[in-house]
């Protein structure tokens, strides 16, 4: 079984920063990608960022040079770097990996971003 545990999550003001953890116990394979997805009121569930096991990443357009991904393969942890936040950035934050064999996903974490 994989399971994923997310953290980080809340209430920030426009313009600053929050860092989102994702945790990932269970057995998955060495060639994989860790991701973060986020859903809106109302809106379909859209990529935030993705990063291999081989450590290349992607990005949604509205996310490029505000959002850094990055994984930590010792602790089996992925995160998010949000700075520069926005009131649109206001979704339900999902992680997510993928491998050959499994898909598997979060629980989600609500980030709410004020103007």
């Amino acid at each position: 079984q994989v399971q994923l545990v997310e953290s980080g999550g809340g209430l920030v003001q426009a313009g600053g920063s929050l860092r989102l953890s994702c945790a990932v116990s269970g057995i998955i394979s060495r060639a994989n990608t860790m991701g973060w997805y986020r859903q809106a009121p109302g809106k379909q569930r859209e990529l935030v960022a993705s990063i291999s096991s081989g450590d290349r990443t992607n990005y949604g357009d509205s996310v490029k040079g505000r959002f850094t991904i990055s994984r930590d393969n010792g602790k089996n942890t992925v995160y998010l770097q949000m700075n520069s936040l926005k009131p649109e950035d206001t979704a339900v934050y999902y992680c997510n990996v993928q491998d050959r064999r499994i898909n598997s996903w979060g629980q989600g974490t609500q980030v709410t971003v004020s103007s």
